[in-house]
């Protein structure tokens, strides 16, 4: 489906090597505790790709499904207060004050442009998915954890579309992340 809109979707997210998010049962603890004294050899680059605090700042929107949201609200205080935030849920009934409800991928494409986004950030990986099939993601950062999971929850998988990319900036982390930025092309 084409959508006629003014805003960029982006994402910045971690994942295992072997492609997972999370444990199965939604745990990211794993992502916490990457130790920096294993010898990781860092790099840097004349194209670094975004980190956190170079990413956010220029977003004004937030989607994120119900997961995500869900995990989010195990964190304590809410860490995006100012920020439009929409969860995508076809089921979740709250009155959080913090966020708005979508229930489809249209009705949050149809908000957005609504209300203006420029930059939008999209999280969790069913939502992320969701995106990608519309076509709705135009940047993509994805930080490669050295650590093998072996069962999880993938970020990518069944029902992905093909979709080439453009490695825009990559970088090595402290940590050992393989950061690289892409654009959808």
């Amino acid at each position: 489906m084409t959508h006629n809109r003014t805003w960029r979707g982006r994402s910045f997210l971690a994942m295992s090597l072997d492609g997972f998010i999370a444990r199965p049962d939604g745990d990211v603890r794993w992502l916490e505790s990457l130790p920096t004294d294993r010898g990781h050899v860092t790099t840097s680059a004349a194209n670094p790709a975004l980190v956190w605090e170079t990413f956010f700042p220029d977003i004004d929107t937030l989607v994120m499904g119900r997961g995500t949201y869900e995990k989010v609200l195990t964190f304590g205080d809410w860490p995006f207060p100012g920020l439009t935030t929409l969860v995508l849920s076809s089921a979740l009934d709250t009155d959080d004050g913090n966020i708005e409800l979508v229930r489809t991928v249209d009705e949050a494409t149809n908000r957005l442009s609504a209300r203006g986004a420029s930059e939008v950030y999209v999280d969790g990986g069913v939502t992320i998915r969701s995106f990608l099939r519309q076509g709705l993601i135009d940047e993509l950062t994805v930080s490669i954890a050295p650590v093998i999971l072996g069962d999880g929850l993938p970020l990518f998988g069944e029902g992905t579309p093909e979709r080439s990319l453009r490695v825009r900036g990559s970088h090595v982390t402290d940590e050992g992340l393989v950061r690289i930025t892409y654009d959808l092309v």
